[in-house]
């Protein structure tokens, strides 16, 4: 068995459906077709939207990648909510930018 280099990427839930879908549901196995399931459920965004939103949390506010990630996949409504994904305790952000945050994510939200 030959080394392999293997990587690590963090997927939004958009990204996970985009990619389940382009295999095809008629070629998942089991595991797969809970996944696409679920991320059909609970995405909350488009792809291209995803990634436009996760990118701007990390440029724009500074977010490390894991929690822009987390961010667009749980799309908090509120600065508390927020603070919850942004609690690692590295630094402290200031109210003002959480809530420019939430206006950002609720410019993002679909409307069902």
């Amino acid at each position: 068995m030959e080394n392999q280099d293997v990587t690590e990427k963090r997927l939004t839930l958009p990204q996970v459906k985009s990619m389940l879908e382009a295999i095809g549901e008629e070629n998942l196995d089991q595991f797969q077709r809970r996944t696409l399931d679920y991320v059909n459920k609970f995405s909350k965004l488009d792809v291209k939207a995803a990634e436009k939103l996760s990118g701007k949390l990390m440029k724009d506010f500074g977010l490390e990648e894991a929690e822009a990630v987390q961010v667009v996949n749980c799309m908090p409504e509120t600065v508390d909510e927020l603070r919850v994904f942004l609690a690692s305790g590295r630094k402290i952000i200031e109210t003002a930018k959480l809530e420019a945050i939430i206006a950002l994510l609720d410019d993002s939200r679909v409307v069902k």
